[in-house]
């Protein structure tokens, strides 16, 4: 069964959606948290809805922080619990993206995801099991989940802007190296990365200045 998530939207400066920006968050956040970036993107990307969904757990002990998945290094969930809440909620982020797509009538390769941290995770392990391939993913701070499984369970190869601040003490800088290494084992032919030098756990002027450019040119402006 899959949980429906509630999401926080921001319009298009054109008036007319041509394209759509859905914001993954982090671990302890909501769709809120990422979603004052449309205004500083969506300047440069007149025809985007910018939509932002909340993750569908709340974290014991957090009132207000939500999750994707348990993270059993943080909360004491065992690995099964946190597998399987991996599972559930790529269940439903897919189901989100599908209704999404509908009611905007839009196609999948006029959609780009853009992660932070564990919203980078669900991003990465979602698209590429999906069966159309998305415009792009715009990966900050995060790192791929099961590299191990992806050759296997690859259907469609879309363009990724791996972000990571080398000063990141959350989420170690050497994922993003690795989670280069494994999406082009998988044949993902578009792996692009960008060292934010000096930052931590977080988004720089210069990673976004990087991720609009991406974003600029995989969605057709």
């Amino acid at each position: 069964m899959t949980r429906v998530l509630q999401a926080g939207r921001k319009g298009p400066v054109s008036g007319e959606t041509r394209s759509i920006v859905v914001f993954v968050h982090g671990y302890g956040a909501n769709g809120a948290d990422l979603l004052g970036l449309a205004d500083p993107l969506g300047e440069h990307l007149p025809d985007t809805l910018f939509v932002a969904p909340d993750a569908p757990e709340t974290i014991p002990g957090m009132p207000f922080g939500l999750q994707w998945f348990p993270i059993p290094w943080i909360d004491g969930s065992s690995e099964e619990e946190a597998a399987r809440g991996l599972e559930m909620a790529a269940n439903d982020l897919n189901a989100f993206l599908d209704a999404l797509m509908v009611d905007e009538d839009v196609l999948p390769e006029q959609v780009a995801l853009f992660g932070f941290s564990q919203g980078t995770m669900m991003s990465l392990e979602v698209a590429p099991r999906r069966e159309d391939p998305i415009a792009g993913v715009v990966a900050f701070s995060g790192r791929l989940l099961r590299p191990e499984a992806l050759v296997d369970d690859v259907q469609s190869r879309m363009p990724v802007l791996l972000v990571h601040g080398d000063a990141d003490d959350v989420v170690p800088p050497q994922s993003l190296p690795e989670a280069a290494e494994a999406l082009q084992g998988a044949e993902f032919k578009e792996v692009f990365a960008h060292v934010m030098k000096g930052t931590g756990h977080g988004i720089a002027p210069d990673g976004l200045s990087v991720a609009l450019a991406f974003l600029r040119d995989k969605l057709g402006f």
